[in-house]
């Protein structure tokens, strides 16, 4: 999910050949998925949109969950689409970039985003477009890795660049700022348990898009 300068396509495609091994997602991915899966439940969904959707696993899960939702996974790595196309028929499998999502003006009536967002080149962008395809009573729910410090998500970033895989994992504040001037008003924001990265815990954040003022005159 990018617009160029970013991740490579091709280290996606890579990983996909490893991502769905189980002791890779019961220890990474599950725990956000039953984060994620257990607020959605509060309000069942109608359409739903998985941006980094990666093999799919969890919008096979949400598919299965709410059997009469429409669910779409996008993600830009082939790779990743072609494990989950694999996974399922049931869901709509798109490739496209966050930062430019084919999709029509409030199209969903959610949004998730679970461990992609890091990899945003342009995340205040990607946002602005999560914000688009929304509907007015939709939700976003943005998962990823946050550091407890903005000094460590500065050194995480720079090593990324480095390495030639750059990313930028966002602090909790400054996840609530990115989507309040995205136009979203953030619902909640909770630290998700999980083994591995013990120091760089996920946070799942659920915003809603704040009602736009009417221009007088």
């Amino acid at each position: 999910m990018r617009t160029a300068p970013g991740p490579d396509r091709r280290f996606f495609d890579l990983w996909a050949r490893v991502y769905d091994l189980p002791v890779v997602q019961r220890a990474a991915y599950w725990p956000i998925h039953d984060a994620v899966v257990a607020a959605l439940a509060e309000r069942p969904p109608r359409r739903v949109l998985d941006l980094g959707c990666g093999t799919g696993q969890l919008a096979d899960r949400l598919q299965r969950a709410w059997r009469g939702a429409r669910v779409t996974g996008c993600d830009f790595s082939a790779g990743m689409l072609a494990q989950a196309r694999r996974r399922s028929r049931r869901v709509r499998w798109v490739r496209g970039d966050a930062q430019r999502l084919p999709f029509a003006d409030r199209r969903f009536d959610a949004v998730v985003t679970t461990e992609a967002f890091h990899w945003f080149p342009d995340q205040r962008r990607a946002l602005a477009e999560c914000r688009r395809v929304l509907a007015p009573d939709g939700r976003l729910l943005l998962a990823v890795a946050s550091p407890p410090f903005a000094v460590v998500a500065d050194l995480a970033a720079a090593a990324s660049r480095l390495v030639g895989e750059p990313f930028r994992w966002p602090t909790a504040g400054e996840i609530r700022d990115h989507l309040e001037a995205a136009g979203f008003r953030v619902e909640t924001q909770r630290r998700i348990f999980r083994l591995p990265g013990l120091l760089m815990m996920p946070v799942l954040t659920v915003a809603t898009p704040r009602r736009r003022r009417r221009r007088g005159g």
